[in-house]
């Protein structure tokens, strides 16, 4: 009986199915060998999933007595047993404390970066320098005088961190696997300890230069074998000599030193690629940079072009949204006809869009990347409360807890709907009457002013925000265990909710629930190593710990599934899609390494960063030689036009300058039916029959529109008539902020209130000037200090108050001088006669001078406006003096008026006086009196922009008037709306 042939380096090509092709070479080489042949044989593979896909190669061959399957990363020596691996959180986090001792005394070297970051960074440097087998002494010999003060700097730091996490016994994977590779490639070589069956290392390239170390070890054992996925055979010998550290980003360049050191590799089994000449356009396309001139030489000598190329499709799409619906549409199609699809891709953002075009026919695909569990709901909840520490407590923060669906589901006393409708109407509540930073005061005032449940989750909350005030002030670093212990313990509280507790709420409830447990769990185990954390970079370090778990996502779809770039070599059936083919993002765009330079890791040893572009050129020439081929990208993204990926950009260039080989004609192909689906999607995304534009609204409501209006709403009467219909007629008033800023609005209403207080004072004319202004400045810190949260607007605000105060105070004793306030802030309102109409106001100030007659002041925080923007339609003080004549203010009665003035409380804080005449008043009266009179009689239509000031005018109805599908240009549609027209009941009128 002949033994089966396990000895040296093989491959298979581009395009095949290799861990099925696999199977079926070594059931092959099994042949005729007694069943128990195959339980002496250990294969070593280089991923979980290319384990999975060779057991089910083998599930499909029948029952069978199956080989050891082990991944290649988990290597161990009989001279290794009994040493202790060290857990690599506690490792990362003791790193994490040297990075924040070093940050402690060079804040400049951090560079944007959370210790989180830079420990993580250097984590994997550490690793990558076990696994190349580089100690210490590797950092010594870089000669730092041509380098940056920066890298200098790192470099004096890196030799100690190496020092102390290098030195010592191998207690990291990455030395156990190095040292394990050393101890069996040295007893082999000697004879010693060989294994007692062939060993075979299947789908791994060799990237790392522990495993290449094992590979070869493996290739030289009487019974070993190495099988090599997506191996070019058509590249030229010549090309294989030039592959070196210098061609870190060509896909074959990982093969290089096995080849030098073992030889060619030979086939695996002898089944042909899929398309053997589209395997030799891409070999030829992807040629290292230095030798593309080959291509002049052998394009020539390639096949026609049309055959090779038949199944590939090409789809550029606009945008990043359109590439999603396309590849959405695609799947859908193979799902309708039951054929196995697989999108490959590298951009998280990507996939999901994808799968959220695809939820619309209810379509969930095998996703095995997963979902990190940052992005889950539970990962949120934690994110959300960690983001707390060192933060105000603002309404948005509130809200998004109290709204978290994780939020009070532990409860006996408040469900989840009434939980739900509370968060309402404390939202209301905030965003109507503050304050800006709730606190656990005016949750209890609100809780008292409702019903007993209402004043249970009331009391309840405030508890809870009087225990996250310490939190909120916490700003320095504190111990690592102690913030996290803060953090689950607020967790609890808030999924627990009144007289509940965490065990009976879903914190921890089903699988997504029991992963964030043990997540917390195990870092809680080993906080004790790391450093004290500020709030900034704890929440770093959370957020870098979910988003390593990844909750796995089973699909109903079946024949559906989404792959990350690395599993491209496992990936043999059905339509391929390869996604997001522009630079950055496949190939991704290579991360900065904080700690050594490019020519700092030459001289280290170390591969360069060029070597992750490499990867992903091999996974993209694999799958390029499958049968069915699908190539996407979006020719912009959210910033910019995108640059297409380099592989593509090689492909269609050589593609492009093969005329005689049909090589344009064959690009148009792929263009034209990616054009297809475009033509598809398109249809699918848009209606079936056009959905013709709102026209400029002008609502006629039923008369009378209103009986009242505040002289503030007459310009915006003038201006935007449309409004004024929304917010009297119909009663909309916009929300206020979910977040509450320092705005204009603000600022206009708390410098009112500073003046409204000082006049408040009765100041007298003969008052010194420095106690006025003192009087002035500490009503002005007293408001600011009530009415301002922001320290920040607060000082700002109170430097422009004192700039201008003692401007403010000379013109003020000169107004004292000529008389005296009478109407500060008080309404009054006037009836036109006629029109059962009354018009009100609320004037800033208005000053009873000695002469009987009276001056009408209005206070502006910014720029007042011109006798020419008054003239057309900032008409509020016009009206003012109006109403006085007739007696509008019972304070002062029919009253002759001297002028009008704009105090400005901002620039120079001068008085600015406008024209006025009682022959203007008496124009502008006029003119309101047919203005309102017009509106009243239901003869002028509320037209949406009737006449803004700028183009660029933006109001708070500009949606409900469904701007945008109309433009100015557009002649306003009058039409009659409410009662007179559906003849319904009054009061159930709508516009």
């Amino acid at each position: 009986m002949a033994e089966p042939c396990f000895r040296g380096l093989y491959a298979l090509p581009p395009g095949i199915d290799f861990a099925h092709e696999f199977v079926a070479g070594f059931l092959d080489r099994m042949a005729g060998q007694p069943p128990e042949a195959m339980a002496r044989v250990t294969i070593y593979a280089n991923a979980a999933r290319t384990l999975a896909e060779l057991k089910c190669g083998f599930d499909l061959r029948g029952p069978l007595l199956l080989p050891r399957l082990l991944p290649v990363t988990n290597l161990e020596s009989p001279a290794m047993l009994g040493q202790v691996e060290s857990a690599p959180l506690a490792r990362r986090l003791q790193l994490a404390r040297l990075v924040a001792g070093l940050l402690a005394t060079r804040p400049d070297l951090a560079s944007g970066h959370s210790i989180a970051a830079l420990a993580r960074s250097l984590s994997d440097l550490m690793q990558e320098m076990q696994t190349e087998g580089l100690g210490p002494d590797a950092l010594e010999g870089i000669d730092t005088g041509d380098h940056a003060r920066h890298w200098q700097n790192a470099l004096v730091f890196l030799r100690i961190a190496a020092r102390f996490h290098l030195d010592g016994p191998p207690m990291d994977r990455g030395a156990r696997q190095r040292l394990a590779a050393e101890i069996l490639c040295d007893d082999w070589s000697k004879g010693r300890n060989l294994p007692d069956g062939p060993v075979i290392v299947v789908g791994s390239t060799g990237s790392h230069g522990a495993t290449r170390l094992f590979m070869e070890a493996v290739a030289r054992l009487p019974e070993g074998a190495v099988v090599l996925p997506g191996f070019d055979f058509d590249q030229p010998q010549s090309v294989w000599d030039s592959l070196d550290h210098k061609a870190e980003d060509h896909p074959q360049a990982r093969f290089a030193p096995l080849i030098h050191a073992l030889g060619r590799p030979a086939r695996w089994t002898h089944t042909p690629p899929p398309v053997p000449g589209r395997n030799r356009l891409v070999s030829l396309a992807l040629r290292p940079a230095p030798v593309t001139d080959q291509w002049i030489a052998e394009g020539p000598r390639l096949p026609d072009l049309m055959a090779p190329t038949e199944g590939l499709t090409l789809i550029e799409t606009e945008q990043p949204g359109q590439e999603a619906e396309v590849i959405a549409l695609i799947l859908r199609d193979c799902a309708e006809r039951h054929a196995p699809a697989t999108l490959i891709a590298a951009d998280g953002n990507l996939i999901r869009r994808v799968n959220a075009a695809l939820d619309r026919w209810r379509l969930c695909p095998d996703e095995s990347a997963g979902q990190p569990l940052s992005l889950t709901g539970h990962g949120l909840f934690m994110r959300h409360i960690a983001a707390l520490f060192g933060e105000a407590l603002s309404i948005d923060r509130l809200l998004v807890l109290l709204k978290h669906p994780l939020a009070l589901t532990g409860s006996p006393l408040v469900g989840a709907n009434e939980a739900r409708l509370l968060a309402r109407d404390l939202e209301l509540e905030l965003r109507r009457n503050g304050p800006a930073f709730p606190d656990g005061e005016c949750l209890r005032t609100w809780g008292s002013r409702g019903d007993a449940l209402r004043k249970t989750w009331a009391e309840w909350l405030a508890d809870g925000l009087d225990l996250i005030t310490p939190l909120v002030r916490d700003r320095l670093p504190r111990p690592l265990p102690d913030r996290l212990r803060d953090l689950i313990a607020l967790a609890e509280g808030i999924a627990a909710g009144p007289g509940g507790n965490a065990a009976a709420s879903k914190l921890w409830g089903d699988h997504v629930g029991s992963l964030l447990r043990a997540t917390m769990d195990h870092l809680a185990e080993h906080a004790g190593h790391g450093p004290d954390l500020g709030p900034q970079d704890f929440c770093a370090l959370l957020l870098d710990e979910l988003g390593q778990q990844s909750v796995r996502v089973e699909g109903d779809a079946h024949y559906l599934h989404i792959r990350g770039p690395r599993e491209a070599r496992i990936v043999g059936q059905g339509i391929v899609i390869l996604s997001g083919l522009n630079e950055g993002g496949w190939p991704q765009q290579l991360k900065p390494d904080p700690w050594l330079s490019r020519q700092m890791r030459l001289a280290a040893g170390l591969p360069l960063p060029e070597r992750q572009i490499g990867l992903a050129a091999h996974d993209f020439q694999q799958v390029m030689g499958v049968e069915q081929v699908i190539l996407t990208r979006a020719r912009r993204d959210a910033e910019a036009e995108t640059i297409p990926s380099r592989w593509l950009n090689r492909l269609t260039n050589l593609m492009g300058g093969l005329p005689e080989r049909s090589g344009p004609a064959a690009l148009a192909a792929m263009r034209a039916r990616g054009h297809a689906w475009l033509a598809l999607a398109m249809a699918v995304s848009h209606p079936a029959r056009t959905v013709p534009p709102s026209p400029r609204p002008a609502p006629v409501p039923p008369g009378p529109p209103f009986r009242e209006l505040p002289v503030t709403d007459v310009s915006l009467l003038i201006r935007d008539p449309y409004a004024v219909y929304a917010k009297r007629v119909l009663g909309l008033r916009p929300l206020p902020a979910l977040r509450p800023e320092p705005d204009a609005a603000l600022r206009g209403q708390t410098l009112h209130s500073i003046v409204e207080a000082w006049l408040g004072t009765r100041p007298e004319p003969d008052m010194p000037h420095a106690a006025l202004k003192a009087r002035f400045l500490a009503l002005t810190a007293e408001i600011l200090a009530r009415d301002v949260p922001w320290p920040a607007a607060r000082a700002f605000w109170a430097a422009r108050m004192e700039r201008i105060a003692d401007r403010i105070v000379a013109d003020e004793l000169a107004r004292l001088a000529e008389g005296r306030p009478v109407i500060v802030e008080k309404r009054g309102k006037v009836t036109l006669p006629g029109l059962d109409f009354t018009l009100s106001a609320k004037p800033d100030r208005i000053d009873l001078l000695h002469d009987g007659c009276v001056m009408i002041y209005d206070y502006k925080s910014g720029t007042p406006p011109t006798d020419k923007q008054i003239a057309a339609f900032d008409k509020q003080l016009i009206l003012e003096a109006a109403m006085a004549r007739r007696g509008g203010f019972d304070a002062l009665g029919p009253v002759d008026v001297a002028g009008i003035r704009y105090i400005q409380l901002g620039g120079e804080g001068e008085t600015q006086v406008r024209d006025y005449s009682p022959e203007l008043e008496d124009e502008n009266w006029n003119g309101f009196l047919r203005l309102v009179a017009s509106y009243l009689a239901g003869d002028t239509g509320f037209a949406s922009m009737r006449a803004p000031e700028q183009t660029s005018y933006a109001g708070d109805y500009d949606h409900l008037a469904r701007f945008g599908e109309w433009s100015l240009a557009d002649a306003p549609h009058v039409e009659k709306v409410g009662l007179e027209k559906v003849g319904l009941e009054k009061g159930n009128g709508h516009g």
